[in-house]
């Protein structure tokens, strides 16, 4: 029998909720196929779970709680799991992001990672992974802006990119990170291959509420979109569902501010960023 993979639980939450799987079954002395026949489900299911390449279905996840005797801690670790995309498609996706031709996005909730400074993508996967050492999380800082050659090459994609306005309102690092980003965005603006725009506020309800939508587009291939967002997290390929996924980004689109009106709204938010009374939690 081959010995088990290595699990590296750093990697994201789905590998954390595999190792802890993992370390419970074997306390249990149960093989895979043991412990999915009290699922029940096939043993090689088990094994991607404990790969962190899947993350079970909510029910699943209550069952191997139960019969693994985890007192509800393993189910716990779920609920932020399901919020992670496996290891697996996070890297078809950058699979995908290297070779695209265009990227169109909406970013809901932050700066698109392709043009995140180092300081605000510390800051950012600081918050979103906090259980990583201090060196693991330089690591992930480094793969992030090492991606951002793709904009930069001989033969760059076109990035178009739509901010929600609380992307350039809400000051991750605090003021100095925060202006610098900002900054970041302004220069990124004036490549021939950039286009920034601000869904603003007033804009109200729209078709992405709550998620971040990608649609890549490729000189030889279909697009693909990406989804990211509360519980959902997903790499779009069937062509009926790219195509209506890429018609909620146009919906959003339409809502932005024009080109010009987006970067004062950029500029505006930079001249105020340390200007509103700090949070207070009390």
């Amino acid at each position: 029998m081959p010995a088990p993979k290595d699990l590296d639980s750093s990697l994201s939450l789905p590998a954390l909720y595999g190792a802890k799987l993992r370390k419970l079954r074997i306390r249990a002395g149960w093989t895979q196929k043991e412990l999915g026949d009290k699922i029940p489900m096939a043993h090689s299911r088990i094994a991607q779970f404990e790969l962190g390449n899947e993350v079970p279905t909510d029910d699943v996840s209550m069952r191997l709680d139960k019969v693994l005797g985890a007192d509800g801690d393993l189910h716990d670790l779920w609920v932020h799991a399901k919020r992670f995309p496996p290891p697996d498609a996070y890297r078809k996706y950058r699979e995908y992001e290297a070779k695209a031709a265009a990227m169109h996005k909406y970013q809901a909730h932050s700066v698109p990672g392709l043009l995140q400074t180092e300081a605000y993508a510390r800051e950012v996967i600081r918050e979103a992974l906090p259980w990583c050492t201090a060196d693991q999380i330089e690591e992930k800082v480094a793969a992030r802006i090492a991606r951002q050659h793709v904009l930069t090459r001989s033969d760059p994609p076109l990035l178009w990119a739509v901010l929600d306005e609380s992307v350039i309102r809400r000051p991750v690092g605090g003021t100095a990170i925060m202006r610098a980003q900002l900054a970041r965005l302004l220069e990124a603006s004036g490549k021939a291959n950039i286009e920034l725009q601000v869904l603003p506020f007033a804009a109200g309800s729209h078709a992405a509420m709550g998620m971040s939508v990608t649609v890549l587009s490729f000189h030889n291939a279909p697009d693909v979109v990406y989804l990211e967002g509360g519980t959902l997290t997903e790499l779009v390929k069937d062509r009926r569902e790219v195509a209506r996924q890429s018609h909620r980004y146009d919906r959003v689109h339409a809502l932005a501010l024009p080109l010009a009106l987006s970067l004062k709204r950029i500029e505006q938010a930079m001249e105020e960023v340390g200007t509103c009374a700090p949070y207070d939690a009390t």
